[in-house]
C-alpha cells in the first residue's frame, strides 16, 4: 500500500515541523496585515496621482470635432454610380 505508506511518512516529517507558537502566530497575521494595508494606501496615492495628473493634463490638450461616420445598413438603399460608358473606336 503506497497510500499508507506515504501517510506514515508525512506524519513522521510533521513531528519534525518547528511550528510557531500561539503568540508568532498573532504578531505574524498583524505584520502581514499591517504591510497589506501600508502597501494598498501606497499604491493608491500614486494611482491619485497619476489619475489626477492625467486628468488635468488632458484637460489643458484642445479639443478636435470627432469624425463622424455614419454607415446605413446593407439593404437600406443602393449605392449611387455614375456610371459613363466608355467607346473606343477601332481604325
Amino acid at each position: 500500500m503506497a497510500l499508507g505508506q506515504y501517510l506514515k511518512d508525512t506524519q513522521a516529517e510533521l513531528r519534525h515541523v518547528a511550528w510557531p507558537t500561539r503568540s508568532q502566530t498573532i504578531i505574524y497575521t498583524v505584520m502581514v496585515a499591517l504591510v497589506s494595508i501600508l502597501v494598498a494606501i501606497y499604491l493608491g496615492f500614486f494611482d491619485y496621482i497619476f489619475t489626477t495628473g492625467l486628468s488635468r493634463f488632458l484637460t489643458v490638450l484642445p479639443t478636435t470635432n470627432p469624425i463622424e461616420v455614419t454607415q446605413n445598413p446593407i439593404g437600406t438603399s443602393t449605392p449611387e454610380f455614375n456610371v459613363t460608358p466608355v467607346t473606343t473606336e477601332i481604325q
